[in-house]
């Protein structure tokens, strides 16, 4: 496949100084998923390989070679299609709030969602870039290397899947409201399953969808495979922006477990609290889920 989205670049960026308009999300959708694939191939290239560096960083989670290589990939591209936008990455998010705070528009990006399941050699890890507007994401793209598979969504335009040579719109499950519905939980191999089956009131009907990758357990939910997933401890803000959009875009909606929506670039610190992705936002989560949660 040969790849350019970087023939219009430097067109693109003079463009946006030049008149101060502003390009729509459509206009370079593509450009961004072949940013994404480029990244990915990267990363596959080095999993293949299974030679790579490894370091733990001050949050006391991994971070290797492939995250990096990823990183300088989505950066540079992201920097020269569209350079009066700036990129936060999870690989380089010590930006002061008092710089950032007053982004209208902003990439967020996680090069490597999974690392812990690409040391594992499980293959369950994404490229993940978003595009944030106002605190929220309007455009989101999860792409899986070792499968070649992405998910992409613009809002307002709808939620899809790219495998291949086919492309679908994609829909989250919507289960019936006048009922106790059985419930596809996806949860983390990382995590006891019983930490999120005690934040249920009734579990008796739960299916159990055990898969690596926050990124890729949403789109689960989006694709309507499952129809929630909750996600109980540390993530960066880079790890929800494009899924949300995808999972909004095919009619669910993701919350923290209070059922508030997740905000973006409104405080310091870039750590979301727990979270919860659902396929049928009209049922009543409060009752589904436990006081304790």
């Amino acid at each position: 496949m040969k790849h350019n989205y970087k023939n219009p670049f430097s067109y693109m960026g003079m463009c946006e100084s030049a008149v101060g308009a502003v390009m729509k999300p459509e206009e370079y959708i593509e450009q961004v998923i072949e940013i994404a694939v480029e990244a990915g191939i990267k990363i596959r290239d080095i999993y293949l390989k299974g030679t790579y560096e490894k370091e733990i960083k001050s949050d006391n989670t991994p971070v290797t070679s492939a995250d990096i290589a990823a990183h300088n990939i989505i950066t540079a591209a992201l920097q020269a299609l569209t350079p009066d936008i700036p990129v936060l990455s999870e690989e380089d998010a010590n930006i002061p709030f008092s710089d950032r705070k007053d982004w209208q528009r902003y990439w967020l990006v996680d090069p490597l969602d999974g690392t812990g399941e690409f040391i594992a050699g499980s293959g369950d890890f994404s490229v993940i870039i978003a595009l944030i507007e106002h605190n929220r994401p309007i455009m989101g793209i999860v792409y899986v290397p070792m499968t070649e598979v992405c998910y992409y969504a613009i809002a307002g335009l709808g939620a899809y899947k790219r495998d291949g040579q086919s492309e679908v719109r994609i829909m989250s499950h919507q289960l019936p409201a006048d009922r106790d519905p059985p419930l596809k939980l996806a949860v983390s191999r990382r995590q006891d399953p019983k930490s999120v089956l005690k934040l249920f009131s009734h579990t008796k009907h739960c299916e159990l969808i055990v898969l690596g990758g926050a990124a890729l357990k949403s789109c689960l939910v989006a694709e309507g495979k499952a129809d929630c997933y909750v996600r109980i401890g540390p993530t960066g803000e880079w790890d929800t922006g494009a899924a949300q959009i995808i999972v909004e875009e095919a009619g669910g909606q993701i919350m923290d477990i209070e059922l508030q929506p997740l905000s973006y670039n409104e405080r310091e610190s870039l750590e979301n609290p727990n979270f919860i992705v659902v396929g049928s936002p009209h049922l009543a989560w409060d009752e589904l889920l436990t006081a304790e949660s």
